[in-house]
């Protein structure tokens, strides 16, 4: 059939219509979702937003400007994704000079356990591993972070602000070794001057 013998769209079928109109609005709904959860770009300005630790202790951004800030955020089944750069992450903050010096905001995306009982049992959880890697953990119970940074579910999430609250760095996913460096060099740029 070529395109003089195809019937127009007023002579198909009204399935044939209604599938191409959702296939059209489904297209239209993933451009505009894609858009809208697009990280936040370089030099963009850093959105305030509030997360607290799992005794209700509330955090916002704004309160650690002035420092660089590392944003980790990941949920329980994405907190592995970037082991290797937590890690390395560690070994530099062993010195007391980048531990003071930079603002890490590990931050969980809890928003699927937001109702009780389940909550406290999510609560005691992020208070263990808080204790055992030596850093709070801050929550994010209702997704407010999560929308304020345009990050995706199920994935981990690094993002860097300079001093001046200015992103430097963000990446979903699994960092490569090559942007492991890069943030590792921006922190130090950021603390050394």
């Amino acid at each position: 059939m070529d395109m003089l013998d195809r019937p127009s769209a007023s002579r198909r079928s009204w399935p044939a219509r209604l599938l191409s109109a959702a296939s059209a609005a489904a297209l239209s709904v993933a451009l505009i979702s894609g858009a809208a959860l697009a990280l936040p770009l370089v030099g963009d300005r850093a959105p305030n937003a509030r997360v607290e630790d799992a005794d209700g202790r509330e955090l916002q951004l704004k309160a650690l400007r002035g420092k660089p800030i590392l944003i980790v955020y990941e949920d329980k089944d994405s907190a592995t994704q970037n082991q290797p750069f937590k890690d390395a992450l560690a070994k530099l903050a062993k010195g007391d000079r980048y531990r003071k010096s930079i603002a890490l905001a590990a931050i969980a995306d809890v928003s699927s356990y937001d109702f009780w009982p389940v909550k406290g049992f999510v609560k005691d959880a992020i208070r263990e591993e808080s204790q055992k890697v030596g850093a709070t953990i801050y929550c994010d119970w209702d997704g407010t972070f999560r929308a304020a940074y345009r990050l995706r579910r199920g994935i981990s999430n690094v993002i860097l602000v300079g001093k001046n609250g200015q992103v430097l760095f963000a990446a979903e996913g699994k960092l490569k070794p090559e942007a492991q460096s890069r943030v590792l060099d921006l922190l130090r740029k950021e603390v050394d001057g």
